[in-house]
């Protein structure tokens, strides 16, 4: 069936009618120097097929090493979701063929992972909290890249050739499983995306990948399922795999909703499958009929002994844990003095770092949170991209406020500042400088602009000497137009009323 063609029930009306169950897999690529079991640096963006050993590439006699520090990233993760940390756990072959890993079997972990039985607790945008189950957190390595040349979708299907880049083969993974998410309701797709988002705030707090889901650092595999009630048995799953923004996470679930819904009012059935998900269109398509594991013939990896993680040092590390990401809204909210909504806000909007950064440049945090959540908020949607994907620095507006503060700049002239310090024309000084914007600070001029205004209202004067200051803002705005903005309104209000007498 074309993605055309499908029909869907509206996401309201499903829900209304069916319970959605969710669940979610989360792979991190961890910000290791090498490999997973070998040399080879694990690296972006280098030449294809450069970053490799004859383990990458699976060639026959060579043998695997653990990567130490990837031990210890994924163990950070585990404490850091509340999981226990195993006493013992070994690797498993996982065995499937594709072109894109050249061992025909992945190395990963099946029954034994290195973390198991967490929790972590999710934020909503209306500052519900809702705690999803972690059921396991294991380490793995990444497949190689498969790029499909020719045809409409990308896809294998239809392609005239692939193309195989191996330098991703062996990059550590850690995938976090969750346990069904249930009760959540309507709210799904925001449990979902709140989740994900979670994760990567995680990942960074830990210092254990740069998390950056556009290069597919972080990539989720959404799976959704319907069922009558909340006291039905689970339905049939789909999985609908490597979704790798926030965006497509809630996209994803609600389509998936939506076509499931439709598919059981005809009185058809789900097929446990996995899906691939379209970014231009919002829609998944079926991939292939979804595999259990005993289709991947699992079995103890051979050359690789089993981990046993020594107590101590696992404390060592639970004690170096930084401070998580919860913990620190928490404490920055307090430190800048944001109320609930407020700081609910921000964190919505992607700006506690930016704000931090600013405020660390000496903006003050009412100040610092105005630039972001404001003007800058503002831009970001109309150019439709992130806000720390604006040409602008936290330093930046650090020091633009820092223009305000001293008097050298007003909020009008600042936001053309900003404007300029936006279109790439330079920092904030340079701007004013370039543009000539900064607050006329000479009496002189701002006299000559008075006498001006004054003139030209002749009987302005008298009515602000008999106390009638009404007209004293009529003078003001003369004053103001013939600086081009560029005037202290408060010492041009003070020299009115010398230069009348009042």
């Amino acid at each position: 069936m074309s993605r055309a063609t499908v029909d869907l029930v509206d996401y309201d009306e499903a829900v209304a009618r069916f319970d959605p169950v969710i669940g979610i897999e989360v792979h991190v690529e961890l910000g290791t120097r090498t490999k997973m079991f070998d040399g080879a640096p694990a690296g972006f963006g280098e030449e294809p097929n450069t970053s490799v050993t004859p383990v990458s590439l699976g060639l026959p006699g060579s043998l695997p090493v653990v990567n130490g520090t990837a031990v210890e990233y994924a163990i950070r993760i585990g404490l850091a979701l509340n999981c226990s940390i195993a006493q013992t756990c070994r690797f498993a072959r996982k065995n499937y063929f594709y072109p894109d890993v050249p061992k025909n079997f992945q190395t990963s972990q099946y029954d034994e992972p290195i973390a198991y039985d967490g929790y972590v607790d999710v934020e909503l945008e209306d500052g519900t909290v809702f705690r999803v189950e972690v059921e396991r957190a294991h380490m793995e390595e990444d497949a190689g890249k498969n790029t499909h040349v020719g045809g409409a979708t990308g896809r294998i299907h239809g392609a005239e050739y692939s193309l195989v880049d191996y330098n991703r083969a062996g990059i550590p993974l850690v995938e976090i499983v969750t346990r069904p998410i249930t009760g959540a309701g309507a709210r799904a797709p925001e449990v979902a995306r709140a989740y994900v988002q979670t994760l990567r705030d995680l990942f960074r707090a830990l210092e254990v990948s740069e998390a950056r889901m556009e290069r597919g650092n972080v990539r989720a595999d959404v799976n959704v399922s319907l069922r009558a009630t909340p006291t039905s048995p689970l339905g049939t799953r789909t999985e609908t795999k490597n979704v790798n923004s926030f965006r497509s996470v809630d996209r994803a679930v609600r389509y998936e909703v939506s076509r499931q819904a439709a598919v059981l009012d005809a009185g058809g059935s789900i097929v446990q499958e996995t899906r691939h998900w379209h970014e231009d269109t919002g829609s998944t398509t079926s991939g292939r009929v979804k595999s259990d594991a005993e289709d991947y013939r699992y079995f103890p990896e051979p050359d690789l002994v089993p981990i046993a993680p020594d107590r101590a040092w696992v404390e060592q590390i639970r004690a170096a844990l930084p401070e998580l990401p919860a913990a620190r809204r928490r404490r920055l909210q307090g430190e800048w003095g944001y109320a609930d909504a407020e700081m609910r806000d921000v964190v919505n909007a992607g700006a506690i770092e930016l704000i931090e950064a600013t405020v660390a440049a000496g903006a003050a945090p009412a100040a610092a949170r105005k630039w972001w959540m404001g003007e800058l908020a503002r831009t970001a949607k109309e150019r439709e991209i992130e806000l720390a994907d604006l040409p602008i620095t936290p330093a930046q507006i650090g020091a633009l406020q820092g223009l305000v503060d001293s008097g050298r700049l007003n909020d009008k002239l600042a936001r053309q500042v900003l404007e300029g310090v936006l279109a790439g024309e330079g920092d904030p000084d340079t701007v004013v400088a370039a543009r000539g914007l900064e607050i006329v600070s000479d009496d002189g001029p701002l006299l000559a602009a008075i006498d001006e205004a004054l003139a030209a209202q002749p009987d302005v004067a008298d009515k602000i000497r008999s106390g009638n200051l009404g007209p004293v803002g009529a003078v003001i705005g003369a004053v103001m137009k013939a600086t081009r903005g560029q005037a202290d309104a408060a010492r041009v209000r003070e020299l009115v009323l010398e230069r009348v007498g009042a």
